[in-house]
């Protein structure tokens, strides 16, 4: 079993970007809350109790100048021993004034008087602790506030001197002020409440906008992936146009650009490396079916050359014969200049305007055998090339198809012209061995040939023809079945009759 955190960690290595984008904002947005939440909370508490502790230091005051004045009217000595004398009924009349109850010490920290009732008294220490009194001599401005807690909540207890007119301490004042906070808790529920109510409320802009906002973060970077998923090395490829895109996205796609370019400059590189490479291989072929006759005519030569005698009564048979073996060695080097000089020609454009359905039955008249077959939808196909280039595309196609039916117990090839919009459309199909889809990607190559003889130049040949002329060759084929091979040719205007 993986641990929690690593699971977490490959889940969120699984997110796209454009997903964690939008968690991110929105976990921004969560973390906000949770930090607004908190320092309100923290503000709200050290602003109550800054306020406790000047409301007891006012409150302190108040009845420190309450008590001064007593001091300043009373008969009584102003001592230590009289304070008990002096504040007897005084004491519950502040206390009443000022709604707060106190309790005065002497200097021993014995306690003296009380404003609360004598019922209440028990509540009140009879003496303070030696730590009270400590803090209150050391303190500098001779005042002591203490934390104390009685029937579990807590108060705030204040201690500081009673001075006589001369400033001199006479005893001390004790106040306890209780905390009443259920109304400021109450009140910081209400805010809380309120700024949940807010959170939410941004919490679905949020939501809203790091949707968007992650879309449109990402919607470059998905155009540069379609892009590159479409990248071939083998076709022309499109470069990436974004408009106003940011810094980041335009050097991705200058970079992406430039590696089109360099793309391409390595495809039309390596293209011309494949012919000339083509080139080289067909030249060693044409070299080698060219040797192949001139070895037996050169045997046949210096035969002759050994045997000749001229008394001989069949000197003429053997003239005879030795003159057809070189017509025949001869013919066939004719053979293969001629396939060669075929193939490597470029056929010249002629602005020819011909009715293809005529031109191809024309084609067909060459053929005597009897399964070839001929149909075309219109009497009247017109488009713009060489007659004799035309001929030889049909003548190739029909020929290879020929020679695909031989071991067929009823052959047959179906030649079609058709007219498709601004193309027109010939098809030469047969019911022979069909091709292997080893060889599928190679059958228009100049010098790939399936069969025991011959160059292999026909079908590169048709290839070129068709494609000077802005057209396409594409064939479909089943092995045991048959082929059918699909040229595809711009049309023209139909012919004016005069």
């Amino acid at each position: 079993m993986l641990p929690l955190n690593l699971k977490a960690r490959l889940l969120l290595r699984k997110l796209s970007l454009r997903y964690r984008i939008f968690f991110a904002m929105i976990l921004l947005v969560v973390i906000a809350w949770i930090l607004i939440s908190a320092i309100t909370v923290y503000q709200y508490r050290e602003q109550l109790q800054d306020y406790h502790e000047n409301r007891l230091e006012r409150k302190e005051q108040q009845i420190k100048q309450s008590l001064n004045y007593t001091l300043h009217e009373t008969t009584y000595p102003v001592t230590t021993e009289n304070l008990g004398l002096i504040f007897s009924e005084e004491i519950y009349v502040i206390a009443d004034v000022h709604n707060k109850n106190f309790n005065i010490y002497d200097l021993e920290g014995q306690l003296i008087k009380s404003s609360r009732p004598k019922f209440d008294n028990e509540s009140v220490p009879a003496c303070l602790d030696a730590k009270v009194m400590n803090s209150l001599e050391a303190s500098v401005t001779k005042r002591y506030v203490e934390e104390n807690s009685a029937a579990g909540d807590n108060y705030l207890a204040s201690y500081t001197y009673i001075n006589d007119g001369r400033f001199k301490p006479i005893g001390i004042l004790n106040m306890p002020y209780y905390e009443d906070n259920s109304f400021y808790d109450m009140e910081l529920r209400e805010l809380l409440m309120r700024l949940g109510g807010a959170f939410l409320f941004m919490l679905f802009i949020a939501i809203g906008l790091a949707y968007f906002i992650s879309k449109y973060i990402t919607r470059s970077l998905e155009t540069v992936s379609d892009m590159l998923e479409k990248t071939n090395l083998t076709k022309q490829n499109q470069k990436i146009f974004i408009e106003e895109p940011s810094e980041e996205i335009e050097k991705l796609v200058t970079s992406y650009n430039a590696m089109i370019d360099e793309l391409e400059q390595s495809a039309v590189k390596l293209a011309r490396s494949e012919r000339e490479q083509a080139w080289r291989e067909m030249a060693k072929q044409v070299a080698h079916e060219i040797k192949n006759p001139l070895t037996p005519m050169r045997l046949s030569v210096q035969s002759f050359e050994r045997k000749f005698d001229p008394k001989d009564p069949d000197i003429e048979k053997k003239v005879g014969e030795y003159s057809k073996t070189l017509i025949q060695q001869i013919d066939t080097m004719s053979s293969i200049a001629s396939a060669f000089s075929n193939f490597a020609q470029m056929p010249a454009q002629q602005n020819e305007t011909l009715n293809v359905v005529e031109i191809v039955k024309l084609a067909l008249d060459i053929f005597n055998e009897n399964y070839i077959h001929f149909i075309a939808d219109e009497d009247e196909i017109v488009a713009k090339m060489d007659r004799t280039q035309l001929i030889r595309v049909v003548t190739n196609l029909v020929k290879n198809a020929i020679q695909a039916v031989p071991e067929v117990e009823a052959p047959s090839i179906l030649v079609s012209v058709t007219s498709e919009e601004n193309y027109l459309k010939l098809c030469v199909a047969d019911n022979g061995v069909g091709i292997a889809d080893d060889f599928s990607g190679k059958i228009f190559e100049p010098k790939f040939t399936t069969k025991s003889s011959g160059m292999g130049l026909g079908l590169g040949m048709v290839k070129n023809i068709v494609e000077t002329y802005k057209g396409s060759i594409e064939f479909t084929s089943k092995p045991g079945k048959g082929t059918v091979f699909t040229v595809k040719l711009p049309k023209a205007k139909p012919l004016q009759i005069v």
